[in-house]
């Protein structure tokens, strides 16, 4: 038995998702004594997953927003989870621009991308997710989804609340941190209702990077465990509590310059893992910026006359080949720097700190490194904006 032309118009016409997967059945229960043709027919209908209403269980018609190559790994998820028995039933993404991992990804797995803030809503989409997109979403837009728009935010929330979390988790030396996912709301970042949240250990010594790539895969498989209970989620989410939240704005570039008077081991240490592979630390050289480079912790030289040097001294350590500057409660070493070149330790000792040692009309405080505070009115070294990292969040 064939389906007439009135059974599929009947389909296209009907809401409510219980009532379509019924009929689904049905045609696919008289597929089995009629041949296949009856279900390609009605699998092959555009608009059967586009224009039916919302219902009460996966899967779900998913609106993405996202940029970076940490939003990549749940957009992965989400296409992965789609298709029969699974989360997603369609999914369609938001970028700001075309040149972000995000664009990418979506174009090369064939998925319907919109650019913000152009965005068709003719899909009737149920929820939408956001990660690391940036920009607020306006109340018009969460109010066109049934469910909102859930936020993968890297963080313990309410700690480390912003654009950051990543990076101020690691510079802080956080032992525990985790990822949420929350609702957003209007007007403000990461402060909507938590639905689910998940602890991670951070791991000892691990940069920015690292912690990054690993709360992009935890924060991914919370995102599906999410959407399988959706309703059930949002009916048992809870408010952040303000007491203990705290905020993790962007990375600044002025946070690279050196205070060795103030600064200690551990510090330039967490300092160098959550901000290092983004931008050198750095500190000043005879009235020059120096970018210190290949940092590897804190050293222990043999100290001797080294026990009376002033934070900002530096001794060349030949069996290592490498750089040591005493900072407030002792020594750390870099491989290399960078003037107007980069340099060896030994190059540098070399070149300039040998020389200066050797010439009588320095004054001792000539042949250390100088904190950026005691420079400010002399030397000028461009303005630290704040860097458009990708952290993230939002």
């Amino acid at each position: 038995m064939f389906v007439n032309m009135w059974t599929v118009m009947c389909i296209k016409v009907l809401s409510g998702r219980s009532v379509l997967r019924g009929l689904r059945g049905t045609f696919q229960g008289k597929s089995a004594v009629n041949g296949n043709k009856t279900q390609a027919c009605v699998c092959r209908s555009s608009s059967f997953t586009q224009t039916h209403r919302t219902g009460s269980e996966p899967p779900w018609r998913v609106l993405f927003f996202g940029s970076d190559d940490f939003a990549v790994e749940s957009l992965k998820r989400l296409h992965a989870s789609s298709g029969d028995g699974a989360v997603v039933d369609l999914l369609e993404v938001v970028t700001l621009s075309s040149s972000v991992p995000i664009h990418r990804y979506a174009q090369q797995h064939k998925l319907r991308v919109h650019s913000w803030p152009d965005v068709d809503f003719s899909s009737q989409f149920d929820v939408g997710v956001v990660v690391s997109f940036g920009c607020l979403l306006q109340e018009r837009v969460i109010n066109k989804l049934p469910y909102g728009i859930l936020n993968v935010h890297p963080s313990l929330l309410p700690r480390w609340q912003g654009p950051a979390p990543v990076f101020h988790t690691v510079l802080h030396g956080d032992k525990l941190t985790g990822v949420s996912i929350m609702q957003i709301r209007p007007k403000r970042f990461d402060v909507g209702p938590i639905l689910n949240q998940e602890l991670f250990p951070v791991p000892h010594k691990v940069t920015a990077e690292e912690l990054g790539a690993a709360l992009a895969v935890k924060g991914a498989e919370l995102l599906i465990n999410t959407l399988r209970n959706l309703p059930e989620k949002i009916a048992n989410r809870r408010e952040q509590n303000k007491d203990g939240a705290t905020f993790a704005p962007k990375i600044s570039s002025a946070l690279s310059w050196l205070v060795w008077e103030e600064q200690t081991c551990d510090g330039i240490d967490r300092l160098y893992r959550a901000i290092g592979s983004r931008i050198p630390l750095r500190t000043v050289w005879m009235g020059k910026q120096i970018k210190l480079l290949d940092f590897v912790g804190q050293c222990h030289p043999h100290l001797g006359s080294l026990s009376a040097a002033v934070p900002g001294s530096i001794r060349y350590q030949k069996e290592s080949n490498t750089l040591l500057v005493r900072c407030k409660d002792g020594w750390v070493g870099f491989k290399s720097v960078k003037l107007k070149k980069s340099l060896s330790a030994a190059d540098f000792y070399n070149g300039y700190l040998h020389q200066s040692f050797l010439k009588k009309s320095l004054s001792q405080s000539s042949c250390r490194f100088q904190s950026y505070r005691e420079t400010t009115q002399h030397c000028s070294f461009g303005n630290d904006k704040p860097l458009l990292f990708n952290t993230g969040v939002h």
